[in-house]
């Protein structure tokens, strides 16, 4: 890469990073804190509707994902970027409207559709040689935004509901403005081919990773279970109080967020995923393991941390390996589809562990999920892995 080309592409990056964290701070805002207090308390809803909403947003994001990715492979991203920001502010501008329980259920899937295009985005834009390193750093980003979101939302509500909501909609229309300044990405080199075949060429890739499928789902699962019941676990089960239960997540994201770009840039250094995928994993079931024996508050940061640091090291391999498997010259696609995959495991998981602490209790969602890492782990030392790209070896 020419010493021209470098800064242009660091520069693209610190683009779309902003926009990344505008974007997910008013995501992590609406989700976490906005709709649940502003739906109950505001607009007097009944909790199942606002959990409707919510399932709604993560319904659409995983959805409308392959197309995102087509569209963007057949139009450029700029343009599918900038239309799903626009579709991200007319989400929140109905929210002020939504006295009726269907409009609040389709302002918040509107926002879920107009954020899919986000992260498809930065997928495409980061280099191969680089991609573990760039991805941590956007990764980084993506964390600091949607856990900042809510910790500045639930500040904010308790003196004004209405500056908070202006707040997050004045946040979505800097976005809209920010995304005339994304590079079109769109040219020649991009194959534009009938959908018809470039699901064919999808097809054959899927059929050589139809291993890793499974895991891919159950990882997003087994995380994704533990989000309903770890208040309770902490409050219920645990005797911690709310600070000490916002201490062990601060915790936990500090961790994952420090270890980020250097396990990304020792990824790259390195030259392999398997074991940062082997021991990201197994340590992460070891911790969960501990995790739910009820220790000391201190030995709970002690795990916290473990946790922070092993997602740090799953997250920049993971993409990686998933990087060989992208059809080339359909990135949008591919990775559309990938997102997709992975996000079935996204609404399976609190459906699955709101079942079980219901029918026995919280510890035994984390166990569950314990033992779907460990399996995991043990899934990765044996898989297969392929050769980066670069090499000029496919996936077999």
């Amino acid at each position: 890469m020419t010493q021209a080309a470098t800064r242009s592409f660091g520069a693209e990056i610190r683009l779309i990073s902003v926009i990344l964290f505008v974007v997910d701070f008013v995501r992590g805002a609406i989700l976490v804190s906005f709709l649940p207090i502003f739906g109950e308390k505001t607009l007097g809803l009944p909790l199942h509707i606002i959990g409707i909403a919510i399932t709604a947003h993560y319904f659409t994001d995983t959805v409308v994902r392959i197309a995102i990715g087509y569209l963007m492979d057949r139009f450029g991203v700029r343009r599918i970027v900038q239309a799903g920001l626009v579709i991200c502010l007319a989400g929140v501008l109905m929210f002020q409207f939504a006295t009726l329980p269907w409009v609040f259920i389709t302002a918040s899937a509107l926002y879920g559709i107009g954020v899919s295009p986000i992260w498809i985005m930065c997928l495409t834009k980061v280099t191969e040689e680089k991609r573990a390193t760039q991805m941590g750093y956007l990764y980084t980003i993506w964390m600091v935004g949607l856990g900042a979101g809510p910790i500045v939302c639930n500040i904010l509500l308790d003196y004004s509901t209405s500056f908070t909501y202006y707040l997050l909609l004045g946040m979505s229309l800097i976005a809209c403005i920010l995304s005339i300044w994304i590079v079109e990405s769109r040219s020649s080199a991009v194959a534009v081919i009938p959908i018809k075949e470039q699901l064919v060429v999808l097809r054959e890739r899927l059929g050589k990773m139809k291993l890793l499928l499974p895991g891919m789902i159950l990882q997003t699962t087994g995380a994704s279970m533990l989000v309903p019941i770890l208040p309770s676990l902490a409050t219920n089960q645990f005797g911690f109080s709310g600070a000490q239960y916002s201490i062990l997540l601060t915790t936990g994201g500090l961790f994952a967020v420090a270890g980020l770009m250097p396990m990304g840039r020792l990824s790259d250094k390195l030259g392999g995923k398997k074991w940062f995928l082997v021991l990201g994993f197994s340590s992460f079931s070891i911790a969960l393991y501990a995790l739910a024996l009820g220790l000391k508050f201190w030995e709970c940061l002690l795990i916290a941390s473990a946790l922070g640091l092993s997602y740090s090291a799953i997250l920049p391999a993971w993409n990686a390996l998933l990087a060989a498997y992208v059809p080339p010259k359909q990135e949008g696609l591919g990775w559309g589809i990938l997102s997709t995959v992975e996000g079935i495991g996204v609404m399976i998981g609190p459906l699955a562990g709101g079942f079980l602490a219901s029918w026995h209790t919280e510890s035994l969602v984390v166990w569950v999920s314990a033992v779907l890492f460990g399996v995991i782990g043990l899934f990765y030392l044996w898989f297969p892995f392929p050769e980066d790209r670069s090499g000029g070896r496919t996936p077999r």
